[in-house]
Parts: C-alpha cells; structure tokens; sequence
C-alpha cells in the first residue's frame, strides 16, 4: 500500500475488503460451496478493482462512473453475504457485512459530492 501521505481511505477499505473476502471463499470452497464462492469472489474483489480504476479516470463523469460500477459490485457482494449469512451460522459474514454496509456509504458520499 502507499505511504501515509498519498493514502486513500475507499481505496485502502476495499482492498482490505478484497483480502477478506479472498480468504472466506477459500473456506466456502472447502465446504464445497462453489457457486456461492465463486460468485462472492468476483463481486467482492471488483469493488475494489472498479474503485482503484476510478483513481485514473479521465473525466468527472469517467470518475463517477467507476464508482457506480463500485457501488453496484458492492450490493451484489452484500446480496451474497445475506445468503450465506441466512444459510450457515458464518461468523465472518456479519462482519463482511458490517464492513460491506461501510464502503457502501462511504462510496455513496463521494458519489453524491463528486455530481457537485
């Protein structure tokens, strides 16, 4: 990650989100739950992936429109923890959530402020 200086809270939260979510499919995958695993793999690690292409957008709106994207892979990825945690007592899902419900407000602020 960068140095304090150049730092970026919704970049660093949803790489740090990436990891975790890396790791709880793994553990779904062992449990054979691969449709689920797969699934969550590819929505939680895109909202980071969208939000870190955002950062060299060209335009405003180029901007904006990455973040949506962010936004979007992020109701997805809360769609599947809310599966998961209604399926299996999964004690990470509630903190995924909670940690999900984060960046989820935190891009919707700097989507609101970026129309500006």
């Amino acid at each position: 990650m960068r140095g304090d200086k150049g730092r970026n809270l919704i970049v660093d939260l949803s790489f740090g989100f990436s990891l975790k979510i890396i790791r709880f499919t793994s553990l779904l995958e062992k449990e054979k739950k691969f449709v689920l695993a797969r699934q969550l793999l590819r929505s939680g690690t895109s909202i980071g992936a969208n939000i870190r292409e955002a950062q060299n957008a060209e335009s405003r709106a180029d901007f904006i429109h990455k973040m949506k994207i962010a936004a979007k892979e992020a109701d997805e990825t809360e769609y599947w923890l809310l599966l998961l945690d209604n399926l299996e007592n999964y004690s990470l899902c509630k903190e995924l959530l909670t940690e999900c419900g984060s960046i989820i407000r935190v891009l919707s602020k700097i989507i609101g402020s970026s129309r500006k």
